[in-house]
């Protein structure tokens, strides 16, 4: 932090002088100093392989920066190369052919080939395998390699969104010799190579000089872990960290605002924050108790209490800023008296008690005390249970153990959860299951956009979940920093194109 501050004096004194005379040699060479970046997250990752988690702190870390896959998902929401430069698909849809980039290697040396992207794919689809969205991989018959830079991936049916697929965190291409170890020494393709993980505290990554494409700008950079908002607000305001690009405290944004010192980029998420539903918990499993929990839910009241206004109400588990969304938010209206109504009909007239597993971020904590209050004026009593982010991920989202939790589902276009008989929503309809089929298989994008109408409308009707807003994005950083994202199409804090203006 001295240095830090040093170099902003440096950089103030060399403007004074540049007043009265020219720039001097000293001056440019402060101006071209800073290649290092400081950056605030919430969480802490509970490791550090995006193939075996479901955390978006893995991908907020590790995403574009240490670990690549065939392709990437730009700041748009656009399908890009990456580690494939181009690629053929068959006219039946069912067969890609993958061109590989050259002279790639891996962090600790060893060259990177199709035999690479084989066992990848065939390691993130086998039966036991441990990956968190192993659902992606699950039309692919067959991955064949070609020769060391081509390789050919067979489907067993056409999927519209198979390079999509592939761009996500749980995609990354990872090396035999290496991926038994990266959950605490990542060895990935990308610009930057792990250097160490301080638990509690900040993991560190550094340039990686035989990165087979364009060189990143930034020499350094470390991931601090700084969950409370207060603690967030005093490392931005003295400079322990130069950017916050998912900022917890909206209540503060106003002063950044004010402040020229710093830039606050507003944008839009892939995060449906929700009140899920345990659909096979005592009175969770009846639809009318969880329809009256809908409507005994202020939304408004919650955006604007929890979030300070920043974020867009829902009514179904699908992004506004899609094209195919399905705006049913009027669909459960807040209305306690329905709410009673509804709770009376399902013979719940006297309301029950029930358990509210809240995660550690700060729209599950602030938004559950708001939640407890609306159900408590409908009869139903929580009782709150904070968990750690480990906690959680054990108690609720593996083993189904609670109630009601609380939780923004950042992944992109990932509605298809509903149709997984055992997500932890405890979930089936076998109607749902047969859109989301007819989806996968879809390549129209028409027809696909259709299917993802109706997707939303069943799992609103059915009150699977209370849909309660897309989570907001609302980034702090040092004005003189460049090429962060504004928006979040997937859960990442890609660094690749960040740099610090002369």
């Amino acid at each position: 932090m001295k240095v830090q501050g040093t170099l902003k004096a440096l950089r103030s004194l060399a403007v004074g002088v540049a007043l009265v005379v020219s720039a001097s040699p000293l001056a440019l060479s402060v101006a071209h100093a800073k290649s290092t970046l400081s950056l605030g997250i919430v969480l802490e990752p509970p490791h550090l392989d995006p193939t075996a988690g479901a955390a978006a702190a893995i991908d907020e870390v590790t995403y574009a920066n240490v670990f690549e896959g065939l392709t990437r998902i730009g700041p748009n929401g656009e399908v890009l190369p990456a580690l494939a430069k181009s690629w053929e698909i068959s006219e039946d849809g069912l067969t890609y052919t993958f061109e590989l980039q050259d002279g790639v290697t891996f962090h600790d040396g060893t060259p990177f080939s199709a035999e690479d992207v084989k066992f990848s794919l065939d390691r993130a689809r086998a039966e036991d395998s441990t990956n968190a969205q192993k659902p992606l991989f699950a039309a692919i018959s067959a991955v064949n390699v070609a020769d060391e830079d081509t390789v050919q991936v067979t489907l067993s049916e056409p999927v519209g969104s198979f390079l999509f697929n592939l761009g996500w965190g749980d995609a990354v291409i990872v090396s035999k010799e290496s991926a038994a170890g990266n959950k605490t020494n990542p060895i990935g393709t990308g610009p930057f190579k792990f250097d160490r993980w301080i638990k509690g505290q900040e993991i560190s990554l550094d340039r990686y000089e035989g990165y087979w494409g364009t060189p990143v700008a930034l020499e350094e950079a470390s991931f601090k872990v700084i969950a409370d908002p207060n603690a967030a607000f005093a490392a931005m305001m003295s400079g322990d960290v130069d950017a916050f690009p998912n900022f917890p405290a909206p209540e503060t944004l106003i002063q950044f605002e004010a402040d020229p010192r710093f830039t606050v980029a507003v944008g839009s998420t892939e995060g449906e924050t929700i009140l899920a539903m345990n659909n096979e918990s005592g009175p969770l499993s009846n639809k009318l108790v969880r329809q009256a929990i809908s409507h005994a839910v202020n939304k408004q009241a919650l955006i604007d209490g929890a979030m300070f206004g920043r974020g867009t109400p829902i009514g179904s588990h699908f992004a506004p800023h899609h094209p195919a969304y399905q705006d049913l938010t009027g669909t459960y209206a807040y209305d306690a008296e329905k709410a009673k109504e509804l709770l009376k009909e399902a013979g719940y007239a006297g309301g029950f008690t029930a358990t509210l597993k809240l995660p550690p971020p700060q729209y599950a904590r602030r938004g559950g005390e708001l939640i407890r209050s609306d159900l408590q004026k409908v009869g139903i009593n929580l009782e709150i249970v904070p968990l750690e982010w480990a906690q959680w991920l054990s108690e609720v989202f593996r083993e189904k153990n609670y109630d009601f939790t609380i939780v923004s589902h950042t992944e992109p276009m990932d509605i298809g959860i509903y149709a997984r008989d055992d997500y932890y929503f405890n979930y089936k309809n076998p109607a749902f299951g047969d859109i989301i089929t007819q989806l996968n298989r879809e390549t129209d994008k028409e027809k696909r956009y259709a299917l993802m109408k109706q997707a939303q409308e069943m799992i609103a009707a059915d009150a699977v979940n209370v849909f309660l807003f897309q989570l907001g994005k609302a980034g702090v950083w040092d004005a003189n920093l460049q090429g962060l994202w504004v928006n979040s199409p997937i859960q990442a804090n890609d660094i690749t194109g960040v740099s610090w203006k002369n």
